[in-house]
C-alpha cells in the first residue's frame, strides 16, 4: 500500500474519488485547529492528533477505516487536577450516498437491533465524505466521560448526622442544659 497523503485540516473526499480507487489520507490539525476541537469536545487541551485513513469503495459508498493517535487534557473527576491521557484507536465505518438503494430503511415500532450486528451505514448528506468529521467523532466516542487520573482516590466528604432544620436548635438547646 502507498504512503498516506498528507492532507489539510478538515477533509472533505468527494465520493467519486474513492469510486475511482482507493484513497490513504493522513491528516493532522494546526494548533489552532486542535484548539478548536479541544473546545468543541469539552477538552481541557488537545497536545497532539494524527489519523491514517483509508477509503475504499464500498457498493455504491464507501469503507472508511483509520487509525488515531491524540494526546488529551482532561480534568480528572476525583481530584479536579488536569492530566494528559494517550488516546491510539483504530476505527471502521462505511458511508452511501443518500440516494443508494443500499441504504438503510427506517423502520416505525419493533426496534428489532442486534447489540452485536456491525453498526449500520451512515448516509451522506452530499456527495462528499466528511472525513475529519469522522475522526473528530472517533476521537470523542474514546474519550472517558468521567476522567480520573492515574492514582487519583475520591474521598467522601463526612456526611451530618443529623440533616434535620432542626439540629442546630437542638444543639443550642443540649448546650443550654449542660449549663
Amino acid at each position: 500500500m502507498a504512503e498516506p497523503v498528507t492532507t489539510a485540516w478538515p477533509c472533505e473526499i468527494p465520493l467519486a474519488q474513492v469510486d475511482r480507487g482507493a484513497v490513504s489520507l493522513r491528516l493532522e490539525p494546526s494548533i489552532d485547529q486542535r484548539k478548536a476541537i479541544a473546545k468543541q469536545l469539552g477538552l481541557v487541551g488537545l497536545e497532539a492528533l494524527t489519523a491514517e485513513v483509508h477509503l475504499s469503495s464500498w457498493l455504491d459508498g464507501a469503507n472508511i477505516s483509520g487509525v488515531l493517535r491524540a494526546r488529551v487534557i482532561q480534568t480528572c473527576s476525583a481530584t479536579a487536577d488536569d492530566f494528559e491521557t494517550p488516546i491510539d484507536a483504530r476505527f471502521s465505518l462505511r458511508v452511501l450516498p443518500a440516494n443508494s438503494q443500499n441504504a438503510p430503511q427506517e423502520e416505525f415500532g419493533d426496534l428489532g437491533v442486534d447489540p452485536d450486528a456491525d453498526d449500520p451505514p451512515d448516509v451522506l448528506e452530499g456527495e462528499k465524505i466528511d472525513v475529519s468529521g469522522y475522526v473528530v467523532e472517533h476521537l470523542a466516542l474514546e474519550l472517558d466521560p468521567f476522567p480520573r487520573k492515574p492514582g487519583a482516590v475520591f474521598v467522601q466528604p463526612p456526611e451530618p448526622t443529623e440533616i434535620s432544620p432542626f439540629a442546630a436548635l437542638k444543639a443550642l438547646n443540649t448546650k443550654r442544659e449542660e449549663d
